[in-house]
């Protein structure tokens, strides 16, 4: 019997082909064909033109005016401001249309607003309050507890607000802050001091701002408070109010630059 032979291997060699290799699917399966992208288009100029008639027409149109943030009787005025959005379109209302009508309240800026649909704005606003009337010479001006000019006055005479005076410091129109720190400082300090204690600003008949940045009040009764930095005012106010309570308004000044230092004259 004939000795059998081993298999023998077969090595086949595959021709490789002359152009690219696409390692991915075809490019007609992977765009979108024409029918999807024309209702896609179709659908966006729908939501386009369905947007464009609801701001142009009274589907969304104001009907209520809700503000928040300020005490009653600075609302009303706001109330009144903004009046004339009734009737626009939620849609097209926004912080620049309002800050247009809040325009002529120079102590009233916008906070936040938001749309209530389908007819009602609710806006936030924030007001500054009048602390003192800067006086230069025979001018006087109201001016806000962040140091903002609120107007001229032709009659100081009849505010029982603290005055606050200045010698050569140009003082700018209605609106806006206050550069000089002689008036700036004093105003925020009132504000700071209306802040904590309410009663003690009723006390206050002047405020000043020295050269070194040292700030300081004047009593009704005649008696200064010096404050220093007034750093910390809460602190400062309460030990004032101590000292003045066990020696009376006789003291020609109270220094509480150092609250735990008080130094009285």
């Amino acid at each position: 019997m004939p000795a059998a032979h081993p298999p023998t291997s077969r090595t086949a060699v595959l021709p490789l082909p002359s152009g690219p290799v696409s390692l991915g699917l075809p490019l007609a399966r992977i765009l979108p064909s024409g029918r999807s992208l024309l209702i896609g288009f179709a659908l966006v100029a729908l939501t386009v033109g369905a947007y464009l008639t609801a701001r142009g027409t009274s589907m969304f149109a104001v009907q209520e005016v809700e503000v928040a943030g300020a005490r009653p009787s600075v609302v009303e005025r706001v109330d009144a401001a903004l009046a004339p959005l009734e009737g626009m379109s939620l849609l097209s209302l926004d912080a620049a249309a309002i800050d247009r009508r809040l325009g002529g309240l120079p102590d009233v800026s916008l906070v936040s607003y938001d749309r209530a649909f389908p007819h009602t704005a609710k806006i936030v606003v924030s007001a500054e309050r009048p602390v003192a009337v800067l006086r230069k010479g025979s001018q006087a001006w109201l001016v806000t507890e962040r140091g903002r000019v609120l107007q001229e006055l032709e009659d100081p005479a009849g505010l029982s607000l603290p005055r606050i005076w200045i010698a050569d410091a140009a003082v700018p129109g209605e609106g806006d802050l206050l550069a000089a720190e002689e008036g700036l400082a004093p105003s925020r300090l009132l504000g700071r001091v209306l802040s904590v204690d309410a009663r003690f600003f009723e006390r206050v008949s002047e405020a000043r701002a020295a050269e070194d940045g040292e700030l300081m009040l004047v009593l009704a009764a005649g008696t200064e408070l010096r404050l220093g930095a007034a750093d910390d005012l809460p602190l400062q106010l309460a030990v004032a109010q101590r000292v003045l309570d066990l020696i009376g308004p006789e003291a020609q000044y109270v220094d509480v630059s150092v609250p735990e230092r008080a130094v009285v004259q």
